[in-house]
């Protein structure tokens, strides 16, 4: 049985990990995979149809915990705690749920202290009690009306009027005093680790299509003696169709990833395939995973998922039938996606799923030969 500090408006987690509101899904994912033998049965929930309009939710099923991640920009939101029965709970350091002691009102009021009046939902039958960023839920099953507040400042929360002993159902980790509508906040500095992040991605082009990516960068300080006064710092990069793999290296640092095409599947669609010589090095991409960014020596780019449609009364409407992708390789032959179609408009190939959003672009062009263009 796991057992976690709480941390009210921040965090879950213990001596060995922590899940921070803010942190991006791929972080959560990691610490999820390192410790696979003790966090097991993990669930991913997601709408198909929908993406982009409700959240993406990490429900870790044999510890009673969901994790929900903002859909648009990927970082962790809210913090549940549903199942308090799977889980040891601790406040500053002192147990508030264990096995040997129940996350009654009474021992909440005990660990938490004093705050405002909760709230009764009757179709719920359900207490919320509220701090800042944090919440809990009380089962009320044996109650018709709302409980009646009296104050009562020797007996604190318990004065609430329900019944001594009624047990927290569920609980919430939150940033401000509504939960309701709450936001996921700014990536906090502990996540950084070291990497840069983009905060938004661009593409630069002129009448003809595509010309390359402006990136805005987000960094934070690192070395000795500066995390009491750390900041998060923005900047801009550049890069072209025709730049050179030390040209990206220059404006963006080393790849995460350095990955080698073995194979070729859209190849039959070139003119005259069978004409073409077999190349004696492979094509190799560069993978900067934390900028959601490949860049293909030569000249793949994945950007933002938008709606196909948008797409078309923005740019107008490609003029010959799409190209039918299976994304799988020899490797790999599971694919929980499904198919997806390739259009090409405008210098550019997007990748449409089932669901009209937009999986993947890849933008392509010929080498610069004269000056660089201003961004």
């Amino acid at each position: 049985m796991l057992d976690l500090e709480v941390v009210p408006e921040r965090s879950l987690g213990n001596e060995q990990w922590e899940f921070a509101l803010g942190m991006p899904l791929a972080q959560a994912i990691s610490i999820l995979q390192k410790h696979c033998r003790i966090i097991k049965n993990v669930q991913v929930l997601y709408s198909e149809q929908t993406p982009l309009s409700h959240d993406l939710i990490l429900n870790l099923t044999q510890d009673g915990i969901k994790l929900l991640f903002d859909a648009t920009n990927q970082r962790l939101k809210v913090i549940e705690v549903y199942d308090l029965s799977k889980v040891k709970l601790k406040y500053c350091g002192v147990h508030f749920n264990s096995q040997a002691i129940a996350p009654t009102i009474e021992q909440i009021d005990q660990s938490f202290g004093a705050t405002h009046p909760g709230v009764y939902n009757a179709a719920e039958q359900l207490f919320h009690l509220n701090f800042r960023g944090l919440s809990f839920s009380f089962q009320l099953d044996s109650w018709n009306e709302a409980p009646k507040y009296e104050p009562n400042f020797a007996m604190g929360l318990a004065s609430l009027q329900i019944p001594h002993g009624a047990m927290v159902k569920r609980m919430h980790i939150y940033t401000g005093n509504n939960l309701q509508e709450t936001r996921a906040p700014v990536m906090p500095l502990a996540c950084f680790l070291g990497n840069i992040y983009a905060e938004c991605v661009d593409v630069l082009r002129d009448r003809a299509g595509p010309l390359g990516l402006k990136l805005r960068l987000l960094t934070a300080a690192c070395g000795p003696g500066v995390m009491t006064d750390a900041k998060v710092r923005s900047i801009e990069r550049s890069i072209y169709f025709g730049d050179s793999c030390q040209d990206v290296l220059g404006a963006l640092g080393s790849p995460h990833k350095v990955f080698y095409k073995s194979e070729d599947k859209m190849k039959i669609h070139s003119p005259s395939p069978h004409k073409q010589v077999p190349s004696k090095c492979n094509d190799y991409f560069f993978n900067y995973f934390t900028l959601g960014v490949d860049i293909l020596f030569d000249s793949t780019s994945h950007l933002v998922k938008k709606f196909w449609d948008q797409i078309q009364e923005l740019l107008g409407h490609p003029m010959e039938k799409p190209v039918v992708l299976h994304r799988s390789s020899s490797a790999n032959n599971t694919n929980p996606f499904g198919s997806t179609f390739c259009f090409g408009l405008q210098r550019m190939i997007f990748e449409v799923m089932q669901n009209n959003h937009i999986a993947s672009v890849t933008l392509y062009g010929a080498p610069r030969t004269t000056g660089q263009p201003d961004s």
